[in-house]
């Protein structure tokens, strides 16, 4: 580097004090100065991205292209965008290229789980060189969501501290990026400071001291402590020699002693922070302190990903969308299972949620985990006046603008604009939000109905949650295994609160749904711990739907091989209803939707089932304030709808439309479901 004398003239003379070959700067030839400034190149760069919904991957493409515009000071020979899926492992231990992992850790399965059983082998591996990384120059970003708990962005810190005890040259310190906060812009300064990182060549050079002392400066875990002690070359006067005089032992001995002394302290103040409260209030020496604020459950990425999907947002937790059958039942071409099962028209339903957040990260869910999650309401409270005049403010909107779209009728679309039900089933954990009550009264003021779902994992909500028109429970599985696996809850203890929360609802002595959602190879030879269960929430009904197919989002592993056909899900309904005894029938069904419904066999009245509703006593006895059970306001069920009647549940008065192609596999499957049906029927007669 040159040398700037700040006491040279400014009269256009060279002010350096030194040169280059004994020439004065000036007079070197001009490519010889352009040497003087040179980039700093790297060979080879590769972005590892491990991601569940895509944020890994689309963070992996923004890092990418902002090393391609930092070419001004950096050149990268070559530059690659990796899938931690498509990585070979084994690569890893002869890697050269700068390494940048970007990490989604979750406590679910996913893409990471592979690399980082692997990873972990080797590392506690003792047949494996304590420097096998040492070629390896890196940096760990992790993504993830503060809900967790401890678990939060667990596997990306383990991936650093696995990697640079291996040997590896960590370039810029491990990134936490928080789903529930804003996690671009988080992501945003990590990355820029890596990279300004990269412009230090220094920063891409291997220390010879990490290959002599084989760590990556960290302490050590507390189980490798003495066999670290026995393989670290000690160098007490850097002179590089393994061998260590008689009279400097004293010296070591005490150095050592000083040394676990240190590290006792330091690991009881860090057991000390952990107990202290993360946030306190009051004064301390006359400065008041203030509690952080709650903040809004939507950030701003969330709520750009939300609104790509089709959602309104409404307030700081909320959210409205219109439903696919809304648009169908404007058309004249069907509703809902709704229709079939309780009567509901789609046109008139408005689809919401109080609560975003969840506690599942279900492997079927719809909606791709883009939702926040969490055990515990941390965030901002709106009104429930507030919630639902936004909710219907924008339902009415996205009514108004498919005023347009060819085949609506007109009649419907004017019914449309005055919301009769209410379905709290958009996504989230409706029941989490603490005003439900409130809201839901409002709704009954409107002369609204309301059809709550709720996970069953807040079992005091349940109990403390007063009369809805129909309240619901999502049971996807017989064991505690069976839903960690297809709920994948937060909650450590969610099997205990899953059958508190049917027992809550046993309680209730109101219309109660179990809603279980059939996804083959997963929970469909599990009859008899269903069977347990709905003897111990004892509902009025039981709807069993076949999971509906979503795409692949990177958030589960399920195909269209998960997806049942409606035969099959009749069958399963036939035995589990077998299993129950006399108490429970199959009442009606919805085939377009693969849908069955079981009911008490008290709703079968003189021969004829009621499982639809009069909403209009519903409402009447609400305002008496006098007690009522769920057999105070039924109707009957059409004909079309029950179950076996030739018309599938679809209501002959609506125009059936098929897609092209599919008329023929409709009517296929519609003669296998006949003909399964009535071999069943056959099968009864013959062992009577």
């Amino acid at each position: 580097m040159l040398a700037i004398d700040p006491d040279a003239s400014n009269d256009g003379s060279c002010a350096c004090t030194g040169s280059v070959g004994g020439t004065c700067c000036k007079e070197q030839p001009q490519e010889q100065q352009e040497q003087e400034i040179v980039k700093n190149e790297i060979e080879s760069l590769k972005i590892i991205y491990s991601s569940l919904t895509g944020t890994a991957k689309t963070f992996g493409e923004e890092l990418k292209r902002q090393l391609l515009a930092a070419e001004k000071n950096i050149t990268i020979k070559e530059l690659e965008l990796v899938d931690i899926t498509e990585y070979d492992n084994d690569d890893l231990l002869t890697e050269t290229s700068v390494c940048v992992f970007l990490l989604s850790t979750y406590n679910v399965e996913g893409p990471l789980d592979w690399f980082t059983k692997w990873l972990r082998d080797i590392r506690y591996d003792w047949r494996v060189d304590r420097l096998a990384l040492q070629k390896l120059r890196y940096a760990v970003c992790g993504l993830g969501d503060s809900a967790y708990g401890d678990e939060f962005n667990v596997a990306s810190q383990q991936i650093d501290k696995w990697l640079g005890q291996l040997g590896a040259t960590r370039i810029y310190p491990l990134g936490s990026c928080d789903k529930n906060a804003d996690q671009k812009a988080q992501f945003d300064e990590w990355a820029r400071q890596f990279i300004n990182e990269l412009h230090d060549k220094q920063s891409l050079e291997f220390s010879p001291a990490k290959i002599e002392y084989g760590s990556d400066g960290e302490e050590e875990d507390e189980e490798d402590t003495e066999e670290s002690s026995n393989n670290k070359e000690i160098d007490v006067d850097g002179s590089g020699d393994e061998m260590l005089d008689v009279e400097d032992m004293g010296k070591m001995a005490g150095k050592l002693k000083a040394a676990k002394a240190n590290r006792a302290r330091e690991e009881q103040e860090f057991e000390t922070a952990q107990a202290k409260a993360k946030r306190s209030i009051g004064t301390d020496e006359g400065v008041v302190k203030k509690a952080n604020q709650p903040r809004a459950m939507v950030s701003p990425m969330l709520h750009k990903n939300l609104t790509k999907q089709g959602y309104k947002i409404v307030g700081t937790h909320s959210g409205v969308k219109i439903c696919r059958w809304t648009k169908s039942a404007l058309r004249g071409r069907g509703f809902c299972y709704k229709h079939s099962f309780y009567g509901i028209q789609s046109h008139l339903c408005m689809e919401t949620t109080p609560s975003l957040a969840c506690a599942n990260k279900c492997v079927f869910c719809w909606r791709h985990h883009t939702n926040p999650v969490g055990t515990k309401w941390r965030w901002q409270v709106d009104d429930p006046k507030f919630i639902l005049d936004g909710a219907m403010e924008n339902h009415y909107k996205m009514i108004k603008q498919l005023k347009g779209v060819p085949g609506v009728k007109a009649d419907r679309f004017q019914e449309a604009f005055t919301i009769r039900h209410c379905a709290l089933s958009l996504v989230g954990e409706p029941i989490f939000y603490p005003h439900i009550n409130e809201f839901v009264k409002l709704l009954h003021e409107h002369n609204i109905s309301s059809f709550l779902v709720t996970n069953a994992q807040f079992p005091d909500k349940i109990a403390e949650m007063e009369l809805v028109t129909q309240l619901y429970v999502s049971i996807d599985a017989g064991t505690r295994e069976g839903l960690k696996k297809i709920d994948r809850p937060l909650f450590r203890d969610f099997w205990e609160r899953f059958l508190d929360s049917l027992e809550a609802l046993a309680d209730k002595g109101q219309r109660t749904v179990y809603r279980l959602t059939l996804v083959k190879d997963h929970n469909t030879e599990e009859l008899d711990n269903y069977v347990e269960l709905v003897r111990r929430g004892r509902p009025s009904f039981i709807e069993v739907k076949g999971v509906t197919y979503c795409g692949y989002s990177g958030a589960s592993n399920l195909t269209m091989a998960n997806v049942p056909y409606h035969h099959e899900v009749v069958d399963f309904c036939q035995k589990l209803c077998d299993k129950l005894g006399n108490g429970y029938e199959l009442a009606a069904e919805h085939a377009h939707s693969c849908s069955i419904l079981i009911a008490k066999s008290d709703f079968k009245i003189n021969g004829e089932w009621h499982t639809h509703i009069d909403y209009n006593k519903f409402f009447e006895l609400i305002k008496s304030g006098e007690p009522f059970t769920d057999m105070d306001y039924v109707a009957k069920t059409p004909d079309w709808a029950v179950y076996g009647a030739e018309a599938g549940g679809f209501d002959p008065e609506e125009t059936r439309f098929y897609r092209k192609n599919r008329k023929a596999e409709a009517a296929a499957e519609a003669a296998k479901t006949a003909a399964t049906v009535a071999a069943e029927k056959a099968a009864a007669i013959a062992s009577a």
